[in-house]
């Protein structure tokens, strides 16, 4: 028995495919992160308030992130609600928490430690969210139909009556 398969059970190892989703959810992410991550930086370098900054960010990185996620991660057009809530949660989590780090660094004099700090807050919020965001997004709105869902599946299960 090689050793990966005492390590790691069949049914607990990932699959080839998924690994693939995750790695592709992963650059997906890299890219709106990267966009939305510079948006707040600069807004906030220039004096807008953390929760202007965090609004324009995630405006800047939720387009590429649906676009790349639909297209290329899952390849499907997802449930558009689930996603709304989804994103919009992200964003009021973001808020919350760079409207609080920008208030805790307002001693500061330093604005550029101010705008370090404050737009680490944002990247780290979305760092976290980050394998929630996956879940859910796998979970609830690129989630696959199954089959018992299709009426076609049904009317092959019941049998007809003579």
């Amino acid at each position: 028995m090689p050793l990966l398969d005492k390590l790691w059970p069949t049914r607990v190892r990932l699959s080839r495919a998924r690994l693939l989703l995750w790695a592709r959810y992963s650059a997906s992410s890299v890219v709106a992160t990267a966009v939305s991550q510079v948006a707040f930086a600069l807004c906030y370098w220039f004096g807008s308030p953390a929760l202007v900054a965090t609004l324009v960010a995630w405006i800047a990185g939720a387009v590429p992130n649906y676009v790349l996620n639909r297209r290329w991660t899952w390849g499907r057009s997802g449930q558009k609600l689930p996603y709304t809530i989804i994103v919009i949660g992200s964003a009021v989590t973001a808020a919350l928490v760079t409207s609080l780090t920008d208030h805790l660094v307002q001693p500061l004099e330093s604005h550029a430690w101010k705008t370090i700090l404050v737009s680490g807050s944002y990247l780290a919020t979305y760092a976290v969210l980050f394998i929630v965001k996956f879940w859910l997004f796998d979970r609830l709105v690129f989630a696959k139909p199954s089959p018992a869902a299709s009426g076609d599946a049904a009317e092959a299960r019941t049998p007809a009556t003579t």
